[in-house]
């Protein structure tokens, strides 16, 4: 669907406007709309109406400072609030989003946020939209973290075979008839997997993983604008 600015500008305010876009589902209009406003604003005031006029080379490096310095803003504001503040359970139960068409698509579906509301409103939405894609990329560095680190795939492998030796005996041994020794033997069992974990670098690699794969996140969320999605179509009432 389509809209124009605020089509109801005459009888609904444009913070109303937009309230309702929100609640609709339409963040893809108000992305769309700051990123338009953005681009009006910056041609604005980069058009000169007198071409005789000469302005000083100061001028450009005081208008490129702000600009650096505005997007620079943008950017650290990434880091100042909760990317999986909307975040559900429910995101991770559908199906994945196209990795060619919905991830990673073209390169006009990419621009640098406008303002840090934008792009706030661009990283909880494609977290939600995404976080299936994201999950993967999470597997995917931690393989390859694992494969950089052998010692800690090692170390990841024999933790897995302490428990699953440990789940084999308890069962064999009836070890739930002994409640106290059975915790005993848990307590023991998380001990030796600590030690292990620590020993082989295992957290290096888990640490390694979840910085690269936030950053990755948070810049794909941030530079992917928002698409449209499909509304919930509503059945005529009889």
């Amino acid at each position: 669907m389509v809209f124009s600015s605020n089509p109801l500008s005459l009888s609904v305010p444009d913070p109303t406007f937009e309230s309702w876009l929100r609640d609709s589902g339409y963040l893809d209009v108000i992305d769309n709309q700051q990123t338009a406003a953005a681009a009006a604003a910056t041609t604005g005031t980069s058009t000169i109406s007198d071409p005789t006029i000469t302005i000083p080379i100061s001028s450009f490096l005081f208008r490129y400072l702000v600009s650096f310095f505005s997007h620079l803003w943008t950017l650290l504001s990434l880091l100042t609030f909760n990317p999986f503040a909307k975040l559900t359970t429910n995101d991770f139960s559908g199906e994945t989003p196209s990795w060619t068409k919905g991830f990673f698509a073209d390169f006009g579906s990419y621009s640098f946020p406008a303002s840090a509301s934008q792009a706030r409103l661009r990283v909880q939405e494609n977290v939600k939209r995404y976080a299936r894609n994201y999950a993967s990329l999470f597997i995917l560095f931690f393989a390859c973290s694992l494969y950089q680190l052998p010692l800690a795939l090692v170390g990841l492998i024999s933790s897995l075979a302490l428990w699953d030796s440990f789940r084999f005996f308890s069962d064999k041994w009836g070890l739930d008839r002994f409640p106290v020794t059975e915790m005993i033997l848990v307590r023991f069992v998380q001990c030796v997997t600590a030690i292990i974990l620590l020993w082989l670098n295992v957290q290096m690699a888990l640490c390694c993983t979840l910085v690269v794969s936030y950053i990755v996140m948070l810049l794909h969320a941030a530079f992917r604008k928002l698409t449209p999605v499909k509304q919930p179509s509503h059945g005529r009432r009889k």
